[in-house]
């Protein structure tokens, strides 16, 4: 028995409509519709719950797949413009797999505890930013060794440090266009930051999350590893689409100015 099928024994339902999607089914097997325990379910998340089973709440991926979707084109739309999404994921499940498709495709990420300020005092993270990376160029020319061992120790110990806590933002120069974040409970500080800043927020909700406060909510598992991987998968699908309809759309201005610029001149 399938669980799909399950799911709908436990649930009451006579028949399931075949053949199941792929998407979905793809969902189910990276436990994308595990939630938490009944008695922890956010009132928040309510209309994307599709019953429970030994106590833990299903979401529903019917509406999971609808809310991506949204999620995605957003994704894929500020990409194409050139904009930036920070990518945020604290807790271990997500950390290699966010570092992974943000490096990819050249984003910013925050896998560490996260900095209060980093986009409500947004001067102030990018001044640390730049002393890292002074301190890493004075490294690399050798410009260190005019400090006493004690000294250039110390420098480089304040070097790790840093990469620690800031390497993941040195591409953005800018605040972000989005902020993309795994877990809203452990991050939430970040969340409200970007909404004070009027930063839209595409986020996977737990059965235990607050989905009101996202703009792109992604009703989703945000604990297991294989649904976290699953969900930052096609995030950087969406990213890697978004770049290369920027890239398609700056190759067709270019070809329609050479191609204007060559009938001014015959006609000239």
């Amino acid at each position: 028995m399938s669980f799909v099928t399950e799911i709908a024994a436990q649930s009451n339902i006579s028949e399931l409509p075949q053949p199941v999607d792929p998407e979905i089914e793809e969902m189910m097997k990276a436990g994308v519709h595990l939630g938490h325990a009944k008695s922890k379910n956010h009132p928040a998340m309510q209309p994307y719950l599709f019953g429970v089973r030994n106590t833990i709440s299903l979401i529903d991926l019917i509406k999971t797949k609808e809310k991506l979707a949204q999620a995605l084109d957003f994704i894929k739309e500020v990409a194409s413009k050139g904009g930036l999404v920070l990518l945020v994921g604290t807790r271990p499940a997500a950390r290699k797999v966010i570092e992974e498709v943000s490096r990819n495709f050249q984003m910013p990420y925050f896998t560490e505890r996260w900095i209060g300020g980093t986009l409500t005092n947004f001067k102030m993270i990018s001044k640390r930013v730049e002393y890292m990376e002074t301190l890493e160029k004075e490294k690399a020319a050798g410009e260190l060794e005019k400090y006493t061992k004690k000294e250039r120790m110390q420098k480089e110990e304040e070097i790790v440090r840093l990469k620690k806590i800031f390497d993941g933002l040195r591409p953005m120069k800018r605040l972000p266009n989005a902020l993309f974040v795994v877990d809203i409970n452990e991050d939430s500080t970040a969340v409200r930051e970007a909404r004070r800043m009027k930063i839209p927020v595409v986020a996977l909700c737990d059965t235990n999350s607050n989905a009101d406060l996202i703009n792109y909510l992604i009703p989703a598992n945000d604990d297991a590893l294989p649904a976290v991987r699953y969900m930052v998968g096609r995030i950087g699908e969406a990213l890697e689409e978004g770049i290369r309809m920027k890239a398609q759309n700056a190759e067709i201005q270019n070809t329609n100015k050479t191609q204007n610029t060559e009938a001014q001149n015959t006609n000239g």
